[in-house]
This record gives C-alpha cells, structure tokens and sequence, in this order.
C-alpha cells in the first residue's frame, strides 16, 4: 500500500513526541500542585525544552495522521497507531531502563501480529478494486475470464 510510508511516520512521530515527554517530565521531577503555584507550575511543564519540543511533535503527527486519514479508510490507518507502544516500550526499555517484562512482550507480539494482519488487508480507497463498467459488468460471468 503506498501509504505505509506516511502511516509509519506518524506512528515514529507519535512515538518520538513520547519520549520527549517522559524525558521532560523526568527533568521536572515529580509534580506537586498547590493553589499558588498551579498557573507557574504549568508554565515550568509547557516551557520545558522536551516538553515543548514533545507537544510540536504531536502537532506533526497529528497533521501526518489528517493526511492519512483523508487518503484511506480509518479502521486500516488507526490500528497501526498501537506501533507506536511497540516503538516507545522498546526505546524506553534501552533508553530510560523501565521494565519489559514477559507479559509486555506477549502484548507486544499481540500487536505486532494484529498490525500485521491488518496491513495485509490493505483496503484503502487507492487499493480497492475498480468497479467493472455497465457493459463489461453484463457480460461478465462469475468463473470465466474476462
């Protein structure tokens, strides 16, 4: 399906924006809100370096993801976006140390599979067959080549 490419891309985008975020969240160190200092701590989160560059990411992704969207159908695009906790499990593991366990890698074999199964079903608009045409559809018998 020549859409692949842009699928993946938002699914990689949508995963880097991930990473950003926890990198930046992890810089801030953990959260604490009072009256006082909810409005700057919000400003402290929005205005970290990751934290921004994170949100511009998703803002790519997501206008990756409109692209695809107005060229193939839904239930063929959305599902490839569970790619993006395979990428983001895998990185996080190297990156940040957190644990993948067996039950994660079994989710992460489960969505691999299901992902798979899915592209093989390939049915944009772009792959669907053409109509057969008013004449050539009277003459056409089901069984005999056309």
């Amino acid at each position: 399906m020549k859409y692949i490419p842009f699928i993946l891309f938002t699914v990689a985008t949508n995963a880097a924006a991930q990473l950003m975020l926890k990198q930046g969240m992890m810089s801030l160190g953990p959260l604490s809100f009072t009256g006082e200092t909810l409005i700057a701590r919000i400003f402290q989160i929005l205005f970290n370096p990751w934290v921004f560059a994170g949100l511009a990411t998703f803002a790519i992704s997501m206008a990756s993801h409109l692209f695809v969207l107005s060229k193939v159908e839904l239930s063929f695009a959305y599902p490839f976006l569970s790619l993006a906790y395979v990428v983001v499990a895998v990185i996080a593991y190297f990156v940040f140390r957190e644990d993948i366990n067996s039950w994660r890698i079994a989710g992460i074999a489960f969505i691999c599979v299901g992902t798979v199964l899915i592209a093989q079903s390939g049915r944009g608009p772009a792959d669907a067959p053409a109509p057969l045409d008013a004449a050539h559809a009277n003459t056409a018998q089901i069984g005999s080549p056309t």
